[in-house]
């Protein structure tokens, strides 16, 4: 089993687990409704993706 020769310092640890962060989910306007949607999905309001319908929505869903 692999041991390493030296001690890891704190400084280069805490650099290496800095990295570790989460990021908010890409957002695109819909080209339909022109609402916020995430991207590469189907429109929650109207149904559209691509657009194309995809989703047949009633009129009370879109709310």
């Amino acid at each position: 089993m692999a041991v390493p020769k030296r001690k890891t310092s704190k400084a280069r640890r805490d650099q290496r687990r800095a990295n570790w962060k989460i990021s908010a989910p890409t957002t695109t306007e819909c080209s339909q409704c022109h609402k916020m949607k995430l991207a590469h999905r189907v429109c929650k309001h109207c149904g559209y993706y691509d657009g194309k319908q995809v989703i047949v929505m009633d009129a009370d869903e879109a709310k």
